[in-house]
């Protein structure tokens, strides 16, 4: 039997601002000498997946993510800027603290799972969503039966990218699904009624990522 068609969302490696919990949103942050260590040990975990390419964000944290998954798997990688994350506005650049003292009723909405657009002049999830499915719908139109793609994204765009696929509410999952954690995955599968996600979080073995912020 032809196995199904898989789709690996995979969020980057580290960041110094990962590590500080800063809103990165689409600041163009380098991985960290953690990050490259987690990136290559995702990269030959995902091996055995035997993914077909690689679609990564152009920002630079996914960008050598997904570079090195491509270089372990012997496969090729496009960018396209649609995985990029959620531009956070004014949040960008400040710590989790900063924005909970500067944006006290933003702070207590968005553990409310609200959708409103970050920073005062950034995106909403709804925004994020819009757009990537976009980069994702045109990479499902373009695999084959049995094909495997892996998406090196980022960590709000990963999971509201997941939770449109599968047509969940984007706010119910918000509350109840943990953040993907740095170099961690969610491993998809098409079946007759569409997308569903068989493995949420998923890293390299050993675990050695458990306390990663799970900040933009």
């Amino acid at each position: 039997m032809n196995r199904p068609r898989r789709l690996v969302v995979l969020r980057h490696g580290e960041t110094d601002s990962n590590a500080r919990g800063i809103w990165q949103g689409q600041l163009d942050h380098e991985l960290s000498e953690r990050g490259h260590a987690q990136a290559r040990a995702a990269a030959q975990a995902l091996v055995a997946l035997q993914p077909s390419r690689v679609v990564a964000s152009d920002l630079l944290r996914a960008q050598v993510t997904g570079r090195d998954v491509a270089q372990a798997c012997g496969v090729p990688i496009t960018l396209d800027e649609r995985l990029r994350e959620i531009h956070a506005g004014d949040w960008q650049g400040l710590t989790g603290a900063e924005v909970r003292e500067r944006y006290p009723e933003d702070a207590e909405r968005l553990l409310s799972g609200e959708d409103f657009v970050r920073g005062g002049h950034g995106e909403s999830v709804a925004d994020v969503a819009e757009r990537s499915r976009a980069a994702v719908s045109e990479v499902v139109a373009s695999m084959a039966p049995g094909e495997c793609v892996v998406l090196a994204t980022h960590g709000v765009t990963g999971r509201t990218l997941v939770v449109d696929l599968v047509g969940l509410d984007q706010q119910q999952a918000w509350l109840a699904l943990g953040g993907l954690r740095n170099c961690h995955w969610a491993l998809l599968e098409e079946g007759r009624a569409g997308w569903r996600v068989v493995e949420w979080n998923v890293g390299a073995p050993p675990d050695a990522t458990a306390a990663e912020s799970v900040i933009a």
